[in-house]
């Protein structure tokens, strides 16, 4: 079935060395993997294992030491650091586990941030970012800071900013890690909706079983390479959960 299916990341015989001092830090070690379009991808495994190296690499904000990585059959890792920026700004969207959204700027001001740097006319920009927060879930929450919201509401807010350039990926890094258990549930239906109605392929690091089983694929990693892929017939949750506000 796989071979029908459109590759969207390919990595092969990946290798990332960190040299600190004298030491040599082998973080991925010849690691390969294929991931398609619309693919839902948990990535687990020990501490140290290389989990958060691939994602920084197939985010375009690392490169390999060796090997090759082609993202929608460009050889990236071949690409300049600009050439890498417009990737990432065009292509990827990203949400991390401390939400990094600034503290005097509204949610709205937070969502709109990346179109700044597009030169994005003012009012595409508003009318983009109210969009991505309503598809959170965030309606009516425009203009609060961060400080006027929970913990999950920040990370809806982080995410609406993820899908504000229509991002074909959206990579994510521990993004439960500073939530409770009903919100990481709420957060990981959002994830697991956006895949399933919009086809964003989304690939998200984790330490938890209960929130790799939301993922179609859990991919293990395990010294710098994949231990297991494994396909997961059952998704977790309950889809009712996302707002539908058009």
């Amino acid at each position: 079935m796989n071979e029908k299916r459109e590759e969207i990341i390919n990595v092969k015989n990946l290798v990332k060395i960190y040299e600190l001092g004298e030491v040599k830090v082998h973080a991925l070690e010849g690691l390969s993997l294929i991931i398609y379009k619309g693919d839902f991808i948990s990535i687990t495994g020990a501490s140290g294992s290389g989990k958060s190296t691939f994602l920084n690499i197939i985010g375009c904000l690392d490169t390999p030491t060796d090997g090759n990585y082609y993202l929608e059959k460009q050889d990236v890792s071949s690409f300049s650091r600009d050439k890498m920026a417009e990737i990432r700004n065009q292509k990827i969207g990203f949400v991390f586990q401390s939400f990094n959204l600034l503290a005097r700027m509204t949610a709205l001001e937070n969502v709109q941030l990346p179109l700044v740097y597009t030169r994005t006319p003012h009012k595409e920009q508003k009318e983009r970012g109210l969009q991505a927060l309503r598809k959170v879930g965030l309606k009516g929450r425009e203009h609060h800071n961060p400080t006027q919201l929970s913990g999950g509401q920040q990370q809806r807010v982080a995410i609406a900013r993820a899908l504000i350039n229509n991002p074909s990926i959206i990579l994510a890094d521990e993004p439960t890690g500073n939530l409770d258990s009903q919100t990481s549930i709420e957060i990981m239906e959002i994830f697991k909706e956006l895949n399933l109605t919009l086809g964003i392929t989304i690939i998200l690091v984790t330490h938890e079983n209960s929130i790799a089983t939301y993922a179609s694929r859990n991919i293990i990693f395990r010294d710098g390479r994949v231990e297991e892929d494994i396909s997961m017939e059952n998704r977790g949750g309950d889809s009712a959960f996302f707002s539908h506000d058009p």
